[in-house]
């Protein structure tokens, strides 16, 4: 916490004079971001750094594996698809971007060779939504976590357009789905090519 205080000291003193008018617009009138992204919890993968973007721009999610359930109703507490619906419904965003990376954790964990933990493990239920993705790649092979990096991106993706107010706002204003890669050690960034189904290099 000391740190993180520090932290928070040096952002008063040296950031917020020039942010504080921004703030003070995004108070009075709210938010209004045009691209939603669901990017994974790790702590080298923050959105707005990659993007270079201010408050207020992007609407944010980030989980384990930077996932998405498909669409289901019932009992429970479904905290990514809220938010999603949020976005899509409340904030209208035009744009929803899947950002998964290299080095990920959380598909290391899918890959390990383990049993499966009690059922009260979240960690086991939530990377069990790359199953799907898990099949269509090799998994003993050497690339098979770079591989399963981005075969998780598809899968989220198709995730996504299981949710009925997703299609609806695909087909009535048309609402744009994408999907990207971060390289955390060389900085680089591929987008997802919907036609083709390859990952290209942004220069």
């Amino acid at each position: 916490m000391d740190q993180l205080i520090e932290g928070y000291r040096r952002y008063r003193e040296r950031r917020w004079p020039e942010l504080q008018e921004l703030h003070r617009r995004l108070a009075q009138s709210g938010q209004a971001p045009r691209t939603m992204v669901l990017a994974c919890a790790d702590s080298r993968v923050d959105p707005a750094t990659i993007f270079d973007v201010g408050p207020g721009e992007l609407f944010v999610v980030r989980n384990v594996a930077n996932l998405a359930p498909p669409f289901e109703q019932g009992a429970g507490f479904h905290g990514v698809s809220a938010a999603i619906e949020f976005a899509v419904r409340q904030l209208r965003v035009e744009t929803i971007i899947v950002l998964g990376h290299a080095n990920c954790g959380g598909v290391a964990a899918a890959l390990e060779e383990r049993p499966r933990r009690p059922e009260s493990s979240f960690l086991d239920a939530w990377i069990s939504l790359l199953d799907t993705a898990k099949g269509r790649i090799a998994c003993g092979s050497a690339g098979a976590a770079t591989d399963l990096e981005y075969e998780s991106i598809r899968v989220t993706l198709e995730n996504l357009a299981t949710f009925p107010f997703i299609k609806a706002a695909i087909s009535e204003r048309g609402l744009k789905l994408a999907g990207a890669r971060y390289g955390v050690a060389d900085g680089g960034l591929e987008l997802l090519n919907n036609q083709t189904g390859a990952f290209i290099s942004v220069l």
